[in-house]
């Protein structure tokens, strides 16, 4: 028996086969396409220029171009008390900043720093908006570079070390808690928590002494006792550390502390 096939049968199979080759090549196409584009993306992130870089990574990249601008954006008291080797200073807070920075050469690498990082990150981001091409900061600022023991100048005649790691010692010789308070001028958390650190030491003026000190004029003390961030709680019961924060906290954790 001879079983002959329908054209119009035939047809449709031979439609039906080409279709599904269609959506086969379609299929690998999107996938193709997909792995491209990904390899693409990957490829970007792995290659984006690195901005901030920690203390260790700062100083090598200064050593690869060694005529490029380290740009230290604290105010001249700060900077007199100590600053990187060859470094300029342009206070970020005055009102000249953007002038004088207008004048430096944007196709040169800048580094730039701060005692904690937050002020050299505001500028770097205004240098960048302005067209300088590569800006990198120092990811935690002079505390991390002198956490690092890594080098730096200062003027003599003005600078100075502060208080030594046995003063340190006897003001923590209470039979109170004492409560010491890491902070700066210039750190507005550290502001922000100064008028009830200034309550505790009055209310609870029985049980707790309040101490503070400040990070620009003790940086010896500060490098010893790795304080590389702002602000900082250290709480002390018969000179022994009992508990420590980093960062801005509200008054009624610290109460808590200290009840």
């Amino acid at each position: 028996m001879i079983i002959r096939q329908n054209p119009s049968k035939r047809s449709l199979i031979n439609y039906q086969s080409v279709v599904s080759r269609m959506n086969i090549y379609i299929t690998l196409s999107f996938i193709l396409t997909s792995v491209i584009f990904s390899g693409c993306s990957q490829g970007q992130t792995t290659t984006a220029l690195r901005v901030d870089l920690t203390a260790t990574e700062f100083a090598g990249k200064i050593k690869e171009f060694p005529a490029s601008i380290i740009l230290d954006v604290r105010t001249a008291e700060e900077y007199s008390k100590g600053h990187l080797i060859n470094s300029v200073n342009y206070d970020w807070y005055e009102d000249q900043f953007e002038n004088k920075v207008s004048q430096l050469d944007k196709t040169l690498p800048v580094f730039v720093y701060c005692l904690s990082g937050g002020r050299s990150s505001d500028a770097a981001k205004k240098m960048r908006s302005d067209g300088f091409e590569e800006v990198y900061e120092l990811e935690g600022g002079l505390l991390k570079w002198r956490s690092a023991n890594l080098p730096e100048e200062n003027n003599t005649s003005v600078a100075s070390a502060g208080m030594s790691s046995q003063q340190f010692v006897e003001l923590l010789n209470s039979d109170k808690l004492v409560l010491v308070d890491f902070y700066a001028d210039w750190c507005a958390p550290c502001r922000k928590m100064e008028p009830y650190l200034d309550e505790i030491a009055r209310d609870m003026a029985e049980t707790v002494v309040v101490i503070r000190i400040n990070a620009d004029d003790h940086p010896a003390i500060c490098k010893e006792l790795k304080i590389d961030v702002l602000p900082v709680l250290q709480l002390y019961r018969n000179a022994t550390i009992i508990w420590t924060y980093s960062g801005f906290i509200e008054k009624g954790r610290v109460v808590k502390q200290l009840q």
